[in-house]
């Protein structure tokens, strides 16, 4: 007992402990904390910011500055992101051809690969949104609640069939047409241009899965058995039509019989 007590005592025991302790807490936490470890693998590598910058700076920088800061020309980017860069990008509203109220949908003028790079670059200016797996807008939802979150949310601007509709100042609500899930997905979860955004806290991915397997369903495959589908707007739509163009076309007929019909000689 003696002998232990003067170990205890020696002036190396209490840095001998301190090792041990930390040794044990550093193997703790590796075992116990794999989620780090995973994100540390998922995360942009420097190469990859490094030439979205080159990217950026040549494609991207007249508008919102050389470091993402925003311009008279175009807003910041920090914290938008990298599901943000992706959608704009990949829908080839961006860059925009001309100023205006609203970034139309065209052809890219970037691949993937590129897209990433400059999504990584933006990432690395501030914290926001990531591009999402192919599992969390797989087409493998419940369409009826998609169908309902949709009608609740989204049909205001995009009709409840996603024909899209006209806004204010020259803004409009884009038609859902042959999207891609992806960039469905990225628009509920950055909300670009006027259409507000629902990121997890408010709206769970479950119910954005739900959505993106509605609107790909009602969009691509529901047919039209009456024939044209005249927008989608509903009976309003069909009786304006059939009162406008249709009743327009049988006055227009009935004037043109009464003109060629020879008149009754009188006595």
């Amino acid at each position: 007992m003696k002998k232990l007590s003067a170990r205890r005592r020696h002036p190396l025991a209490a840095i001998v402990v301190l090792l041990f302790a930390l040794a044990a807490t550093g193997g703790l936490y590796a075992a116990f904390a794999p989620a780090k470890s995973a994100q540390a693998e998922d995360a942009p590598s420097s190469l990859a910011v490094e030439e979205g910058k080159k990217l950026f700076l040549s494609g991207c920088s007249s508008c919102h500055g050389q470091a993402g800061q925003g311009t008279s020309d175009g807003p910041s980017l920090i914290g938008v992101g990298a599901a943000a860069v992706d959608f704009q990008v990949m829908t080839g509203r961006m860059p925009m051809q001309q100023q205006g109220p609203q970034a139309p949908r065209k052809p890219t003028a970037y691949t993937q690969a590129q897209a990433d790079q400059i999504a990584a670059f933006v990432a690395s200016l501030g914290a926001g949104p990531s591009v999402p797996n192919r599992d969390e807008y797989a087409l493998n939802g419940n369409i009826q609640e998609g169908g309902e979150l949709f009608r609740t949310n989204c049909s205001q601007c995009h009709n409840f069939s996603g024909e899209g509709g006209a806004l204010p100042e020259g803004k409009f609500a884009p038609p859902l047409k042959d999207v891609d899930p992806k960039h469905i997905y990225e628009a509920m979860l950055t909300g670009p241009q006027n259409m507000p955004s629902f990121p997890d806290a408010i709206m769970p991915p479950e119910q954005k899965k739900n959505i993106v397997t509605y609107i790909t369903g009602v969009t691509k495959d529901e047919p039209n058995p009456g024939g044209l589908g005249l927008g989608r707007l509903g009976p309003v739509s069909e009786g304006l039509f059939v009162w406008t163009i249709g009743l327009g076309l049988v006055i227009a007929v009935t004037i043109w019989i009464a003109a060629r019909t020879p008149k009754a000689r009188t006595k």
